[in-house]
């Protein structure tokens, strides 16, 4: 049978089964699982798949299909299924889900049977709501009350959040948070939340703003202009400045400017708000500050908080303050608008059983829907994610070199100029960015390129191409209306009405009338990506940037506001049953469009947001406008540790931040040295991340500009560009695991050592791949840095040293190294210095082995940008270390494609504590020559 035919039977056959209803507390057997009605009369469905993972959909009625395009994988397993008293189960190989027919409560067991997952049926909800005159539920689950098991993933949160046991976290896209509903444990499953509306998981009610009798004080300068009470901390969003008192607006400044609406120099504003709380409740109370520019929090005197963000961007950042019942805490809020935005909000300690456990909260659904995915290791819940939601395609080798960006190009003659510039200096890249704004003011959405500063596009393209260079073109999916695109999509209902109804204006120019088109049908997805290929496609870019896939029409916005606007024109659902899902439903046109096109491509796409499934769509996702702070770079690596262990295997950031404080951009050279090393730590992290590229605002993020002055910054800036090319086949072999085994680049160290406790936390270490471990520096001046080493032996990539695991060591950090650690058993091919990933190729191996354990390593190869992989066309070279006899066998080549080499030659060094300095630098060792077939080396 036809595997069309076989869903269609297998979906008729669930409908009959749903026709005929059941009795409350009785259970009925349908394919792939069983439906539990219960004493309530709520139905329970779960279904099963072959590798034992459920989904589990609970509500009044069962909605046919699926709730979001998340989950592309059909429910087909074959589940014993029984009943024994008043529970019934599902029985797999993996994992067995029991059903109590009295109150639906799920419980998860093991093989052997040990609970995964109970679910605490009391604080199930599936609450009706009316949303814009439409029937939908509010919904909840809770599971795990008062565990310890440790809780990682849910996307891209930038609050340094590691593990989420006791932490409060909101999924809904922005700029810098990405929203990917999966949760996996150290317990030994992992859940995806089937939802895409904006969900809590912790506290299940949304924060609230702190109300007290508020003193606020407002200066211009050193002059107190305004004292007062206020009862809140609250100009969060942009109908917000509507309240701003008028004796206070004098001194309003624009944020790029440091001038007033006249011209003229402004004072410095500020204000400060100072409040007595007392709690009712003691325990640990949680505080969200939504904030742009400068604010200092301050409880008892002591400060809590300090943080600095661009006004066009402000965000959430945490803090908690553990508190006793009836005792004040005085808060203090130091903050310089500069037209700012600002809101303090909090909530209660929950009880302790609450706060430790697992909870899903969503505002609009038609029903609840999850799937429980049994994992023994992490590992297998990324892999169970992805046989849900999608493989992760192979990117092309170029897109693990270095990238190039700049906000912005502006012409191509820069372009050009730059890459010409890398070339001459030696510096190894692959790729440059031509960032927004090619096209001219007042044509956003044209995708064509101004003539006066971009007179021959191709031949722009072109000109990088013959340097080996590619080009990664910003394509938006916003449009301005009166252009020829705009009015072709807006004539077919395929734009957002609301945000122009909204009368909102963009930053460019005047301010210019703008929207987003609508990618919730297949007509309007074809239409943009036809727009997209008649216009650009011929042009030869080879990455496809897609910014703004919140969608982000103004930052400054409410989420409900932003939701109201986002309500679809082509499907007329509300913008709030859909929120989280626009980047998916939008990457999946143009990653289809690719495909059909170029067929025998590899797409590439770099977009701001994603959503579950996001992976199967050639995306490589990035962290959005960061702040160039210290505490922002900490922050990038839980989050990139935590979107990687929700399935998302290829991440990046701007290196450096995007957006930069005036000390630095106005090149102050009291604060040069700070900035200097603040770019270079950051440069050191990203090229230990999937995706290694730089990007801001001003100061110029070139290697040779932004060092201009400083040789030692320089020389450390090259040393990393020539390791990360040399570590290439190292990093290529990982990211073709990603997608032959459903592997991770980015590891958090629990993903490998879950047993220790102690890494559980750890949000400023992790290991790239399976062998180096590195620890970013993430404090300005530090030399050195406590490292915690797990269990095991390690060695010191910067020393060469030999140590002991299972306790933490201090690194040495020098301005210009980044402390790595190997661990011992590793086997690491490197390659020759080169300068693209397109020279070279098939040169010879350096293969680093590090004594202590045995290992093993598959080199993986193929032609490195066709489709040839997914038609079997790769080689891979498997090595094995025995650490006993000292011997490394390559084994014989497995597998080949078109222009595998025949031999390469090899130099294999042996680390084992004996030789000073830094490991990836030595270049002496057993030489040999590999032919494919099996070479056993004795060192």
């Amino acid at each position: 049978m036809a595997r069309s035919k076989l869903v269609a039977v297998t979906l008729c056959s669930s409908a009959l089964a749903l026709s005929t209803p059941l009795l409350a507390g009785e259970v009925r057997e349908v394919p792939h699982g069983m439906i539990v009605t219960t004493d309530a009369g709520e139905q329970v469905r779960v279904l099963a798949h072959a590798d034992g993972t459920f989904r589990v959909t609970v509500g009044e009625t069962l909605p046919e299909g699926r709730p979001t395009a998340m989950v592309v994988a059909e429910a087909d397993g074959a589940p014993r299924f029984l009943k024994a008293g008043e529970v019934a189960y599902l029985v797999t190989p993996q994992a067995s889900a029991a059903v109590a027919l009295s109150d639906g409560r799920l419980t998860v067991y093991d093989p052997q049977g040990t609970v995964l997952l109970d679910e605490y049926a009391p604080a199930r909800r599936s609450t009706p709501v009316t949303i814009e005159g439409q029937q939908w539920r509010a919904t909840r689950v809770q599971f795990n009350r008062g565990t310890d098991e440790g809780l990682y993933g849910l996307g891209q949160h930038q609050n340094r959040q590691m593990d989420y046991n006791g932490e409060d976290v909101e999924l809904a896209q922005h700029n810098m948070a990405i929203a990917v509903p999966y949760l996996v444990s150290t317990k030994g499953y992992g859940i995806l939340w089937d939802n895409a509306s904006v969900t809590r998981v912790g506290d299940p009610a949304p924060y609230a703003k702190l109300a007290l009798e508020w003193r606020a004080e407002y200066f211009l300068g050193p002059r107190k202009v305004l004292d007062r009470i206020e009862g809140t901390v609250d100009y969060q969003y942009l109908k917000d400045q509507a309240r701003w008192p008028a004796e206070a607006k004098a001194a309003t400044v624009a944020a790029t400017t440091g001038q007033n609406t006249q011209g003229n120099a402004v004072e410095t504003q500020r204000v400060v708000w100072t409040g007595s709380y007392t709690p009712d409740k003691a325990g640990a109370h949680k505080f969200r500050l939504y904030s742009s520019s400068y604010v200092r929090v301050f409880a008892d005197g002591k400060e809590v908080l300090s943080r600095w963000r661009q006004n066009w961007n402000p965000w959430y950042h945490n803090f908690q303050l553990d508190l006793a019942a009836g005792k004040p805490v005085e808060l203090r809020i130091e903050w310089e608008p500069n037209q700012g935005y600002i809101a303090l909000e909090h909530a209660d300690p929950l009880p302790e059983a609450d706060r430790h456990s697992v909870s899903f909260a969503s505002e609009a659904g038609k029903a609840i829907d999850y799937y429980v995915v049994p994992a023994s290791t992490m590992d297998a819940g990324i892999a169970g994610y992805r046989r849900l939601t999608g493989k992760a395609p192979m990117m092309g080798r170029w897109a693990y070199g270095f990238w190039q960006s700049r906000q912005r190009y502006n012409t191509a003659a820069e372009v050009v100029g730059v890459m010409r510039e890398y070339r001459a200096r030696k510096i190894p890249i692959d790729t440059i960015v031509q960032d927004w704004f090619y096209w001219p003011e007042d044509s956003w959405g044209c995708h064509c390129f101004d003539p006066a500063r971009f007179p021959d596009p191709k031949g722009m393209v072109d000109a990088v191409k013959a340097m080996n260079g590619r080009v990664m073109i910003s394509v938006w999916p916003k449009f301005y209306p009166d252009t020829a695109n705009g009015k072709a999509l807006r004539e077919k209902g395929f734009l957002y009405e609301r945000p122009l109804e909204a009368g909102q204006r963009d930053w460019v120019g005047k301010g210019y009338a703008n929207t987003f088109y609508d990618p919730y049908t297949p007509e309007a997805r074809a239409m943009y990506w036809q727009q997209m290929k008649e216009a650009l496609l011929p042009l030869g870019f080879d990455a496809w940037w897609m910014d703004a896939t919140e969608p982000d029409w103004h930052s400054n916005l409410s989420v409900a506001e932003r939701a109201y606007q986002m309500t679809s024109p082509t499907t007329g659902v509300p913008g709030q049953a859909i929120f989280n899902s626009y980047p998916l439903v939008h990457a999946e046109g143009v990653a289809e469009g690719l495909r059909q096109a170029q067929p025998d491509q590899r797409p590439f796409i770099l977009t701001r947001s994603g959503f579950g499934g996001i992976q199967r769509t050639s995306s490589a996702l990035w962290s959005g406008d960061v702040a160039a702070r210290w505490d922002d770079l900490r922050d990038q690596i839980s989050a990139g540790l935590n979107l990687s262990i929700a399935g998302v295997p290829n991440w990046t950031h701007d290196i450096g931040g995007f957006a930069v404080e005036d000390r630095y951009s106005k090149e102050d050279p009291a604060h040069l040295p700070e900035w200097r090393e603040l770019y270079l730590r950051w440069f050191q992290f990203g090229a230990f991340s999937p995706l290694f590229r730089s990007h801001g605002e001003f100061p110029l993020r070139e290697t040779y500009l932004v060092s201009k002055g400083d040789p030692a910054m320089l020389a450390g800036l090259e040393h990393y560009h020539r390791l990360r090319y040399r570590l290439l086949p190292y990093i290529y072999t990982l990211a073709a695991e990603t997608h032959f085994d459903d592997a991770t680049i980015l590891r958090p160290l629990v993903m490998d050592f879950a047993s220790d406790r102690t890494v559980w936390g750890i949000d400023d270490q992790y290991l790239f791949g399976p062998a180096i471990m590195a620890a970013p520096v993430t404090t300005f001046g530090a030399r050195e840095r406590q490292v915690y080493l797990p269990q095991g032996e390690w060695h010191d990539a910067l020393s060469g040293k030999r140590l002991k695991g299972g306790r933490s060591v201090t690194a040495a950090a020098p301005r210009e190294r980044m402390p790595l650690f190997v661990r011992a058993g590793a086997i690491i091919p490197a390659g020759p210095d080169v300068q693209s990933t397109a020279e070279n190729v098939a040169g010879p191996l350096t293969i680093h082995v590090f004594a202590g354990a045995d290992g093993r390593f598959s080199l993986y190869e193929d032609q490195g940008s066709d489709m040839g992989y997914a038609r079997g066309e790769f080689a891979r070279i498997p090595m094995v270390w025995d650490d006993t006899a000292r011997t490394l066998t390559m084994g014989a080549r497995e597998g080949r494609f078109p222009g595998v080499a025949q031999t390469r030659a090899v130099t294999v060094i042996l680390h084992d504590g004996s030789a000073a300095g830094d490991v990836f630098e030595a270049r002496e060792g057993r030489k040999a020559t590999y032919t494919g077939a099996a070479l056993r080396l004795k060192l």
